[in-house]
């Protein structure tokens, strides 16, 4: 996976950071809950059992928006823990909001580089799970390098997962779908679980966006692949 080294091309970014408006709850949460819930990047592998308080399946999540989602999920399986990555200050505020409102022990967030977490802060096959939802499309031709699903990344997911462990990716843009399925089916680490794409897994809530596109029409595809 590149990285950024002196006298080196800078890597291209997936993804764009925008001001964003943080509202009084997601400020209020950032200062109250984050010191409990947010873990600072650091370049050395975590002790997932230390952070956590317990031994259990770890799901990563890489750009959960808003956090609604990965609230949902994390609630409906205490019996997992959760690391979400995100960039953007008002999605982490938003999240560290849900974890307060529903209680939530078992999510801890990242706010830094997807890359640079896997990369550095997650040790190879400690993972029993990986979720990336509806990641920027990037639409237009000339910016397809910059999305995130390419063969160097999937490469380093693929490794971050251990045996038994999968990958679960969703895009409502069809072309993206067609990449995302072209790059993890080259993977050797991975396998298909179904033909193609999956039916959407009960383990991922439908989004008020995604009913919306249901409602017009648009089609959403899910990838689930599994490490042997």
């Amino acid at each position: 996976m590149p990285t950024d080294t002196p006298g080196a091309h800078p890597r291209i970014r997936s993804y764009v950071l925008r001001a964003g408006r943080v509202g009084s709850g997601q400020a209020r949460a950032l200062a109250e809950i984050g010191p409990q819930f947010m873990l600072p990047y650091q370049p050395i592998a975590l002790d997932l059992d230390a952070v956590f308080g317990r031994t259990v399946p770890r799901i990563l999540e890489i750009g959960f928006g808003m956090g609604e989602g990965l609230a949902e999920i994390a609630a409906a399986h205490p019996e997992n823990d959760y690391l979400g990555v995100e960039v953007h200050t008002p999605g982490v505020g938003a999240l560290l909001k849900q974890i307060g409102e529903r209680g939530l022990t078992n999510v801890r967030v990242v706010q830094h580089d997807a890359v640079e977490v896997l990369t550095h802060m997650l040790a190879p096959a400690s993972l029993a799970g990986i979720h990336i939802f509806f990641p920027d499309p990037w639409h237009k031709k000339r910016h397809h390098k910059r999305r995130l699903i390419q063969p160097p990344l999937v490469q380093r997911l693929a490794s971050r997962i251990r045996p038994g462990g999968y990958i679960h990716l969703a895009t409502d843009w069809q072309d993206y779908a067609e990449q995302m399925l072209a790059v993890l089916t080259a993977e050797p680490l991975l396998q298909n679980t179904v033909t193609d794409y999956a039916p959407r897994p009960d383990t991922r809530p439908l989004t008020k966006f995604e009913q919306r596109g249901i409602r017009l029409g648009h089609g959403v595809w899910d990838l689930v692949f599994r490490r042997p």
